[in-house]
């Protein structure tokens, strides 16, 4: 595991066989520790040897903070519970529903990966609604002996919530900081269906600012210390990609499949010019391109971009 600061670290969940995709972070307390975005089932062997090489393993997991609810963050939730059965997952109020009834979940998202989902995902277990921690955003935690900020944190997704663990002054942002590779100059918002939400992701990443953290932690991938700068590319990131969807929308020459073709052609190019071919990979594990013009030209269409 790597180090964050004194009491925390993350582990790397090897998504696919590929390193620095999926990271969950590591609060270890006196009795045991918390997870923060544990990522999908298909991860958790790589999790419990990273936890096993500093001592730990999931049967010490008191508590499992979520960011948001989507299969790459949250997927695990449920199995790690039936290994320490008085684990509590934490959870906004709008995703603990699908948290302890997962079945529409489920069939929403193998509408979308077909016969992949077990592959990518594997086994979405239910969390028992004893188990579930319900947030609205603004709550003050102590967890594990660490004292926690909630934030609620839409824009990404309707059920997305931050924290900031307030003596490191680390905040962990699930994906509404966007995502980076190891050799990425600059951040690349995700943005799939159904919940993007331009103008409110805008004022969800001032909310994670007003916190004036000291560092953020990106599910895909690990620490970012340049704070500020992290977030003003992240925000003209997304306003490229919005303009960019949009002029694709309007031009009514091209069928939707020519749309999202070129939509993502236009996304590796741009990337091209910073990352080699295995890093460009690495970027569409965690964030898979057609699904970002998907999230636009739907948000697009209900006028939320």
């Amino acid at each position: 595991m790597q180090v964050l600061a004194h009491q925390l670290r993350y582990a790397d969940g090897q998504f696919r066989g590929t390193p620095g995709v999926i990271a969950t972070a590591v609060l270890e307390g006196p009795s045991g520790l918390a997870l923060v975005d544990p990522g999908p089932t298909t991860d958790l062997a790589a999790l419990e040897a990273d936890l096993a090489s500093g001592g730990l393993s999931l049967e010490d997991v008191e508590a499992i903070l979520l960011t948001h609810i989507h299969l790459d963050h949250a997927g695990a939730a449920g199995t790690i519970v039936r290994r320490a059965p008085r684990c509590r997952v934490y959870v906004h109020e709008r995703g603990a529903p699908h948290m302890s009834a997962p079945d529409k979940l489920i069939t929403s998202a193998t509408q979308i990966y077909g016969d992949q989902m077990d592959v990518l995902w594997g086994e979405f277990a239910a969390v028992p609604e004893a188990n579930l921690q319900v947030l609205r955003g603004g709550e003050s935690l102590t967890v594990c002996g660490h004292a926690i900020e909630v934030a609620y944190t839409p824009g990404h997704a309707q059920h997305h919530v931050s924290y900031l663990h307030r003596s490191s002054g680390i905040a962990f942002v699930g994906d509404t900081a966007g995502c980076r590779t190891t050799h990425m100059q600059s951040v690349m918002p995700p943005t799939p269906p159904p919940d993007i939400d331009v103008p409110t992701w805008h004022r969800s990443v001032a909310r994670i600012l007003d916190w004036q953290p000291s560092g953020l932690f990106l599910t895909h991938f690990g620490p970012v210390t340049a704070v500020v700068a992290h977030m003003a590319e992240l925000l003209d990131r997304l306003e490229v990609m919005r303009g960019l969807a949009r002029g694709l929308a309007g031009d009514q020459t091209l069928d939707d499949s020519e749309r999202e073709a070129r939509f993502v052609e236009e996304l590796r190019r741009v990337f091209r010019q910073q990352l080699n071919d295995a890093e460009l990979r690495r970027l569409e594990l965690g964030v898979p391109f057609p699904m970002c013009w998907g999230g636009l030209a739907r948000a697009i269409r209900k006028g939320l971009a």
